[in-house]
């Protein structure tokens, strides 16, 4: 069953994003929008631009033409003006969760607060403490270091810390790469639960298949450079266009569906 989603004026606005890097391009009019309320999802092959296209929306790159908006600001703004209120509406988790190794959990997920804030010490703790409850990680586990984690406690750790200052808008890179299949199920249950509650928008790059039919409810893909489709996962399998086809039945795609078909199998 499909998640509802607000509709308006799109939350992100990408038109005719065009990336180069000397004489390698990367994206060649890449056009997408995001709603408020909804799980976007780009999706591709390794090297397609996912994960650049993530840092350009969120500023951290500057694509060579196009334009980019953000919760109505131009990105190139965005990538000028570090430290502005806009910069507390969304929340960012990294590929491989980006942990500083030298803190504990806790203070990797009060790093935002103790940069952005004015709060008491006392505050920042019980902030602290209640995202690590939220991520469904025991109180303990909040003054081990990133190395004294399994790989699901650290990306949990991480969606922590990128929902510490309660965003309205929630980016991901990677989440459930490398993650045993089990344990990414549970990660996006998590991220579902999350949603709901706290009612974000999610924005995510991954190639996980799985994560795909699970919780998306409009997937970009793109190849060669640029979007080769954009809808539902129902509708991408049904697409034509020969870059989709090759990316959504191949075994590891046909296995995906067929998962997310069985009985009793769908999303809340």
């Amino acid at each position: 069953m499909s998640v509802a989603v607000q509709t308006g004026a799109p939350i992100i606005d990408v038109r005719h994003v065009s990336t180069r890097f000397g004489p390698a391009v990367v994206h060649e009019d890449v056009s997408l929008t995001v709603v408020r309320g909804e799980v976007f999802a780009i999706a591709g092959g390794n090297g397609c631009g996912k994960s650049t296209l993530l840092r350009e929306i969120i500023g951290l790159l500057t694509p060579t033409s196009g334009s980019i908006s953000l919760l109505g600001v131009n990105s190139r703004e965005l990538e000028q003006s570090n430290g502005s209120p806009l910069h507390r509406r969304f929340g960012v988790m990294f590929q491989h969760g980006a942990l500083f190794s030298s803190m504990t959990l806790a203070e990797n997920v009060a790093v935002p607060l103790r940069e952005h804030t004015s709060l008491s010490a006392g505050l920042v703790r019980d902030i602290v403490a209640l995202k690590i409850a939220l991520v469904g990680l025991p109180p303990d586990s909040a003054v081990k270091f990133p190395s004294e984690l399994s790989g699901g406690m650290r990306r949990r750790a991480a969606l922590a810390r990128a929902i510490v200052m309660d965003p309205e808008l929630l980016f991901l890179d990677e989440p459930t790469a490398g993650l045993d299949p089990m344990i990414a199920a549970g990660f996006d249950d998590l991220l579902l639960n999350l949603k709901r509650m706290l009612g974000l928008t999610v924005v995510m790059v991954t190639h996980d298949l799985d994560t795909l039919w699970r919780i998306a409810d409009r997937v970009a893909v793109l190849g060669e450079g640029r979007v080769r489709g954009i809808g539902t996962m129902e509708e991408l399998a049904a697409s034509d266009d020969p870059a989709v086809q090759d990316y959504f039945h191949g075994p590891r795609g046909r296995a995906a569906q067929m998962n997310h078909s069985a009985p009793g199998l769908h999303r809340d």
